[in-house]
Protein backbone atom coordinates (compact mmCIF):
# COMPACT_ATOMS: atom_id res chain seq x y z
CA UNK A 1 0.00 0.00 0.00
CA UNK A 2 1.36 3.39 -1.00
CA UNK A 3 1.41 6.71 0.86
CA UNK A 4 -1.70 7.97 -0.94
CA UNK A 5 -3.72 4.96 0.17
CA UNK A 6 -2.42 5.51 3.69
CA UNK A 7 -3.56 9.16 3.55
CA UNK A 8 -7.04 7.96 2.59
CA UNK A 9 -7.06 5.64 5.60
CA UNK A 10 -5.79 8.42 7.86
CA UNK A 11 -8.69 10.60 6.65
CA UNK A 12 -11.20 7.83 7.43
CA UNK A 13 -11.70 6.33 3.97
CA UNK A 14 -10.78 2.80 2.99
CA UNK A 15 -9.01 2.71 -0.40
CA UNK A 16 -10.74 -0.60 -1.18
CA UNK A 17 -13.46 -0.43 -3.83
CA UNK A 18 -16.74 -2.21 -3.23
CA UNK A 19 -18.79 -0.06 -5.61
CA UNK A 20 -21.06 -1.63 -8.19
CA UNK A 21 -22.49 0.00 -11.28
CA UNK A 22 -26.23 0.50 -11.29
CA UNK A 23 -26.70 1.07 -15.01
CA UNK A 24 -25.15 0.32 -18.39
CA UNK A 25 -21.72 2.01 -18.35
CA UNK A 26 -18.13 1.54 -17.27
CA UNK A 27 -17.13 3.43 -14.11
CA UNK A 28 -13.67 4.22 -15.53
CA UNK A 29 -12.68 4.49 -19.19
CA UNK A 30 -9.01 4.93 -20.02
CA UNK A 31 -7.74 6.44 -23.26
CA UNK A 32 -3.95 6.52 -23.29
CA UNK A 33 -2.98 8.26 -20.05
CA UNK A 34 -6.38 9.88 -19.51
CA UNK A 35 -8.94 8.25 -17.23
CA UNK A 36 -12.55 9.41 -17.37
CA UNK A 37 -14.34 8.58 -14.14
CA UNK A 38 -18.14 8.37 -14.21
CA UNK A 39 -20.19 10.38 -11.74
CA UNK A 40 -20.02 9.05 -8.20
CA UNK A 41 -22.73 9.59 -5.62
CA UNK A 42 -22.02 9.31 -1.88
CA UNK A 43 -22.18 5.54 -1.42
CA UNK A 44 -20.39 4.21 1.64
CA UNK A 45 -18.42 0.96 1.72
CA UNK A 46 -21.66 -1.00 2.23
CA UNK A 47 -23.30 0.40 -0.92
CA UNK A 48 -25.53 2.62 1.23
CA UNK A 49 -26.39 6.08 -0.10
CA UNK A 50 -25.40 8.33 2.79
CA UNK A 51 -26.83 11.66 1.66
CA UNK A 52 -30.18 12.21 -0.04
CA UNK A 53 -32.23 15.31 -0.69
CA UNK A 54 -32.01 18.99 -1.51
CA UNK A 55 -29.24 21.23 -0.27
CA UNK A 56 -29.71 23.11 2.05
CA UNK A 57 -33.33 22.17 2.96
CA UNK A 58 -32.86 18.42 3.50
CA UNK A 59 -29.05 18.32 3.72
CA UNK A 60 -26.99 21.03 5.40
CA UNK A 61 -24.09 22.67 3.60
CA UNK A 62 -21.66 20.95 5.95
CA UNK A 63 -23.20 17.51 5.41
CA UNK A 64 -23.24 18.09 1.65
CA UNK A 65 -19.52 18.91 1.79
CA UNK A 66 -18.93 15.59 3.59
CA UNK A 67 -21.00 13.83 0.91
CA UNK A 68 -18.90 15.49 -1.80
CA UNK A 69 -15.74 14.27 -0.06
CA UNK A 70 -17.16 10.73 -0.07
CA UNK A 71 -17.86 11.09 -3.80
CA UNK A 72 -14.20 12.05 -4.32
CA UNK A 73 -13.06 9.08 -2.23
CA UNK A 74 -15.18 6.87 -4.50
CA UNK A 75 -13.49 8.39 -7.55
CA UNK A 76 -10.09 7.51 -6.08
CA UNK A 77 -11.29 4.01 -5.21
CA UNK A 78 -12.50 3.42 -8.76
CA UNK A 79 -9.23 4.64 -10.29
CA UNK A 80 -7.22 2.48 -7.88
CA UNK A 81 -9.36 -0.55 -8.74
CA UNK A 82 -8.81 0.05 -12.45
CA UNK A 83 -5.05 0.76 -12.42
CA UNK A 84 -3.87 -0.96 -9.22
CA UNK A 85 -2.49 1.97 -7.21
CA UNK A 86 -3.15 5.63 -6.50
CA UNK A 87 0.53 6.16 -7.32
CA UNK A 88 -0.47 5.85 -10.99
CA UNK A 89 -2.28 9.19 -10.74
CA UNK A 90 -0.06 11.90 -12.20
CA UNK A 91 -2.63 14.61 -11.53
CA UNK A 92 -6.30 15.41 -11.40
CA UNK A 93 -7.29 17.35 -14.49
CA UNK A 94 -10.96 18.22 -14.11
CA UNK A 95 -13.68 17.72 -11.51
CA UNK A 96 -17.36 18.39 -12.14
CA UNK A 97 -19.70 18.49 -9.18
CA UNK A 98 -23.48 18.40 -9.28
CA UNK A 99 -25.52 19.51 -6.29
CA UNK A 100 -29.19 18.63 -5.78
CA UNK A 101 -30.12 22.21 -4.99
CA UNK A 102 -33.07 24.18 -3.75
CA UNK A 103 -34.00 26.75 -6.43
CA UNK A 104 -32.55 29.69 -4.48
CA UNK A 105 -29.36 27.94 -3.32
CA UNK A 106 -26.24 29.42 -4.89
CA UNK A 107 -23.40 27.93 -2.88
CA UNK A 108 -22.69 24.85 -5.03
CA UNK A 109 -19.02 25.79 -5.18
CA UNK A 110 -18.78 25.52 -1.38
CA UNK A 111 -20.37 22.06 -1.44
CA UNK A 112 -17.92 20.77 -4.06
CA UNK A 113 -15.03 22.18 -2.02
CA UNK A 114 -15.51 19.01 0.04
CA UNK A 115 -14.46 16.90 -2.95
CA UNK A 116 -11.63 19.22 -3.97
CA UNK A 117 -10.20 19.29 -0.45
CA UNK A 118 -10.13 15.50 -0.20
CA UNK A 119 -8.32 15.20 -3.54
CA UNK A 120 -5.68 17.71 -2.46
CA UNK A 121 -5.36 16.07 0.98
CA UNK A 122 -4.78 12.63 -0.56
CA UNK A 123 -2.80 13.52 -3.70
CA UNK A 124 -0.99 16.68 -2.63
CA UNK A 125 -0.04 18.99 -5.50
CA UNK A 126 -1.32 16.40 -8.00
CA UNK A 127 -4.81 16.80 -6.52
CA UNK A 128 -5.27 20.39 -7.76
CA UNK A 129 -7.66 20.53 -10.71
CA UNK A 130 -9.92 22.64 -12.89
CA UNK A 131 -13.51 22.45 -11.68
CA UNK A 132 -17.16 23.17 -12.32
CA UNK A 133 -19.90 23.11 -9.66
CA UNK A 134 -23.51 23.25 -10.81
CA UNK A 135 -26.94 23.07 -9.25
CA UNK A 136 -29.41 20.44 -10.43
CA UNK A 137 -33.12 19.93 -9.94
CA UNK A 138 -32.55 16.24 -9.17
CA UNK A 139 -29.81 13.61 -9.12
CA UNK A 140 -29.93 9.81 -9.47
CA UNK A 141 -31.45 8.02 -6.47
CA UNK A 142 -32.21 11.40 -4.89
CA UNK A 143 -28.53 11.86 -3.98
CA UNK A 144 -27.56 15.27 -2.66
CA UNK A 145 -24.27 15.35 -4.59
CA UNK A 146 -22.57 13.68 -7.55
CA UNK A 147 -18.96 14.18 -8.66
CA UNK A 148 -17.14 13.06 -11.80
CA UNK A 149 -13.49 13.51 -12.83
CA UNK A 150 -10.87 13.39 -15.53
CA UNK A 151 -7.52 12.06 -14.35
CA UNK A 152 -4.07 12.02 -15.98
CA UNK A 153 -2.26 8.75 -15.32
CA UNK A 154 1.44 7.96 -15.32
CA UNK A 155 2.30 5.50 -18.10
CA UNK A 156 2.14 1.88 -16.94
Amino acid sequence: MGPREQRMIDLGYSPECHLKTGAIYRPVVIDGTTAYVAGCVPFDENQRLTSKGKVPTDVSLEDAQKAAALCAANILRLVRCEVGSLDRIERMLKVVGFVNSDPNFGEQHLVINGASQLLVDVLGEAGWHARSAVGMAALPLGASVEVEAIVKLKPA
